[in-house]
């Protein structure tokens, strides 16, 4: 077996390091074997007894036998690794499955096999295989969970070889990895819709131009495919080559969700803070969103987009929903806090251009990040926000009255600015600050339309 996977082992370089090799692998019974012969030589040399001595020579030697023996097996194993599945959410499970295949003429020893792991994956597993056969194969299982987001390496793969009378244990090394993503919990969020927003494909869309009416219609070139019931036999006639009719290409409403990842915005660590409630609210809404129909983007307090190719950084169209959501998904899987102090940058990539339904999940702000966010609401579009307080997530129960004054402060002026805010207190079920945000920004819808009645 070589590290790569299907060649043979290679000794090591030169006499002296297999030798080295050999002797590094002796087990402590083979040790034990080792001093006890060479005591039993040294104590025949001295008493003058050639019984003991053979005795001492038996001993020393059984364990070298069995490290040069062992260190000389040249296996041919080939080792394989399916992760099932290869993304999942935090605090599920995650079923590793193990094969190994013996690829040579000669049948395998015992094999210790084990998988490295990371520690907040779980124990290392070691699995013991049995004798197998030329041509045949074993497979073993295991399966590793995290409460926390990440992305954890999964080998290499390694061997342990060892001779029947346990006298040396050689390992040997696969060189491949696996990639295991731990993405956020996703929640399923109730369909609401927030009052004046349209909900993905269909409603708010925009028509291509010149579809009011016959003599409105632009056409374009035949191409090879189009349906022939589309030709426009008045602008053939006109141009003199085939023309056909444009298709209605509906635009998909537009959601922006953006996250503060500030390291000074939150408070506490572990699966239950504040930041991690944020990040798995935050993926719940985007995954919300692309069910709906939208064309989605997730925004950073630092500025950045994703997905950030393409002209204006949405993705979620047609066929690319489900490859948008596994992007967004596995950047959230490894988002962590940012050297940020503000929020301009975000307010920056928000300034120019309509950019549909803003959904923002902030941490703490100070008066100038307030009077930031504020101005991002001053476009078209809902703004909705969900911001955290980190004296209710890290304070007793008996210490939130006392530092909750600054906190309604800041949503007040939120609100006042048109932001439907909304604060959030200790572990909130992120559906039901979903189904309040709906109902608050439909009470204020209403209040309007009697103003302005």
């Amino acid at each position: 077996m070589s590290p790569g996977g299907t060649g043979p082992a290679e000794p090591g370089r030169g006499q002296a390091g297999g030798v080295r090799t050999a002797l590094s692998g002796l087990t402590t019974r083979g040790r034990s074997f080792l001093a006890a012969g060479i005591a039993a030589a040294v104590c025949a040399f001295v008493l003058g007894h050639s019984d003991l001595l053979r005795v001492g020579l038996l001993l020393a030697v059984l364990p070298l036998i069995c490290a040069t023996v062992l260190y000389r097996t040249r296996y041919r194993v080939a080792a394989s690794r399916l992760l099932a599945p290869a993304r999942v959410p935090a605090g599920g499970e995650a079923r590793v499955h193990l094969r190994m295949d013996n690829v040579s003429r000669l049948p395998t020893g015992l094999l210790m096999l084990q998988d490295r792991v990371p520690y907040v994956l779980g124990p290392r597993p070691r699995f013991v295989l049995d004798r197998m056969e030329p041509g045949g194969h074993r497979e073993v299982s295991y399966r590793v969970r995290s409460d926390l987001r990440g992305r954890y390496p999964l080998g290499p793969l390694q061997l342990r070889l060892t001779d029947p009378f346990g006298m040396c244990e050689l390992t040997r090394s696969f060189a491949t990895q696996d990639m295991l993503t731990v993405i956020p919990r996703v929640t399923p969020l109730p369909p609401v819709r927030f009052a004046g927003e349209a909900t993905g494909y269909g409603d708010g869309r925009q028509r291509s131009p010149a579809l009011a009416g016959e003599d409105d219609v632009i056409p374009r070139g035949y191409r090879y495919g189009d349906d022939l019931r589309r030709v426009h036999w008045r602008s053939t006639a006109r141009y003199g080559e085939l023309m056909v009719r444009r298709e209605e290409q509906p635009r998909r409403s537009r959601c922006t969700v953006l996250l503060d990842t500030r390291g000074g915005a939150y408070e506490g660590a572990g699966p239950d803070s504040a930041f991690e409630w944020a990040v798995s609210a935050t993926a719940s809404v985007l995954a919300h969103m692309l069910e709906r129909g939208f064309s989605v983007r997730l925004l950073t307090d630092g500025g950045s987009t994703v997905p950030g190719e393409g002209g204006d950084g949405f993705g979620g169209t047609g066929q690319e929903s489900a490859e948008t959501a596994g992007l967004l998904l596995d950047t959230l899987a490894v988002i962590d806090y940012s050297d940020g102090t503000g929020l301009s940058h975000a307010y920056e990539a928000l300034r120019t251009g309509n950019e549909g339904l803003l959904i923002a999940f902030l941490g703490d702000l100070d008066e100038e990040q307030t009077t930031t966010v504020a101005k991002m609401s001053r476009r078209g579009g809902g703004a909705v926000a969900f911001v955290l307080d980190p004296d209710v997530w890290t304070r007793e129960a008996t210490d939130v009255p006392r530092a909750g004054h600054r906190h309604e402060e800041r949503l007040r002026m939120l609100r006042e600015a048109g932001w439907t805010a909304l604060s959030v207190p200790r572990g909130a079920a992120v559906e039901e600050l979903w189904r309040q945000a709906d109902r608050e920004r439909s009470g204020l819808a209403s209040l309007s339309g009697e103003a302005r009645g």
